[in-house]
């Protein structure tokens, strides 16, 4: 596999789908005061439900998607420092657009959080709109959805 390809992730992928999201992530702890949620998910639940597609070998980006009723919901998304600006993010995010698409749902939504500038910056300019601001807990986030042509 390339790090261009995209593919479901297998039990055999839970150890680095921990690994990835805890160092995308890890950094965040100090600056939100607590372990950010992808950091605490049940990495091999996700595996199993189908809900995890990895790029890269050995794995250096994810997603974590979840179909509802009327969108996608984008759990996660977590690319390795070590291959940041390298386009990982933006094939993940075209991927979950793809895989929208071809569920037949008109949107995407996710979250992050009100702390995480970096993304505030980033889904903007992939179409992505904020729709509400909503505290969950320790959680000030920040919810967003892309409307899919």
């Amino acid at each position: 596999m390339t790090d261009e390809e995209i593919r479901a992730a297998v039990a055999a992928d839970v150890a680095a789908v921990k690994a990835v999201t805890d160092a995308a992530y890890h950094h965040y702890i100090e600056r939100i005061g607590v372990v950010p949620q992808p950091m605490e998910a049940d990495h091999a639940a996700n595996v199993a439900a189908g809900r995890v597609f990895v790029t890269g070998d050995p794995v250096i980006g994810l997603v974590v998607i979840e179909e509802h009723e009327g969108h996608l919901y984008l759990d996660n998304i977590a690319v390795h420092p070590d291959a940041h600006g390298r386009g990982v993010g933006r094939r993940l995010l075209q991927f979950v657009d793809a895989r929208a698409r071809a569920l037949g749902l008109p949107e995407v939504r996710l979250y992050t959080n009100a702390l995480m500038w970096e993304n505030q910056k980033i889904y903007p300019k992939f179409g992505y709109e904020i729709v509400e601001r909503r505290v969950d807990g320790p959680y000030d986030r920040i919810h967003y959805r892309k409307r899919l042509d």
